[in-house]
């Protein structure tokens, strides 16, 4: 995945057929789709947990979060995790794409009272298609943040309180 050094970087993303953008700033890590520590408080858009490094990172499916797929779909064989920058959040996609650097003049900000929670920053073209480009602080809701946290937590003390393998 090669980026061209003028305009912006955008890791291109497929969610439940729907063409989505996350600027390349924001993403960590790409990762393939591993077993997650599913408790019984997840549901819904919350897909599990990611046991990194025996911290529990929230995995959030992005089709079910933004109503392109009901809950408690099977992710598909190109699924990735998609982990981000500084939030310690990942969110499940059906597949990453592409990395691609975008021409500033391609790049159109959206109007925050067209989206919920301003989700959508941007709107780009790619090509002959518009793509939305996705702000990762605005797919949750303050209290949507606050609820996770409170169920990383409880999971954070589980995995601490196991005995430590061998």
């Amino acid at each position: 995945m090669a980026v061209a050094s003028s305009g912006s970087a955008y890791l291109l993303l497929d969610v439940a057929g729907t063409p989505c953008a996350l600027p390349r700033a924001a993403v960590a890590e790409i990762l393939p789709l591993p077993d997650l520590h599913n408790p019984p408080a997840t549901g819904g858009w919350l897909a599990g947990f990611l046991n990194l490094g025996g911290a529990p990172v929230p995995v959030i499916d992005l089709a079910t979060l933004l109503g392109l797929r009901p809950a408690a779909s099977e992710p598909g064989l190109y699924a990735h995790l998609v982990l981000t920058r500084g939030e310690a959040t990942a969110y499940l996609v059906d597949r990453v794409a592409d990395l691609v650097s975008v021409p500033e003049a391609a790049i159109r900000p959206a109007e925050e009272a067209g989206t919920l929670n301003g989700c959508v920053a941007a709107e780009i073209v790619i090509g002959d298609r518009l793509v939305h480009a996705l702000a990762t602080e605005s797919l949750l809701t303050a209290k949507e943040r606050a609820r996770v946290a409170a169920l990383a937590q409880a999971a954070a003390e589980r995995l601490a309180a196991l005995p430590p393998t061998a």
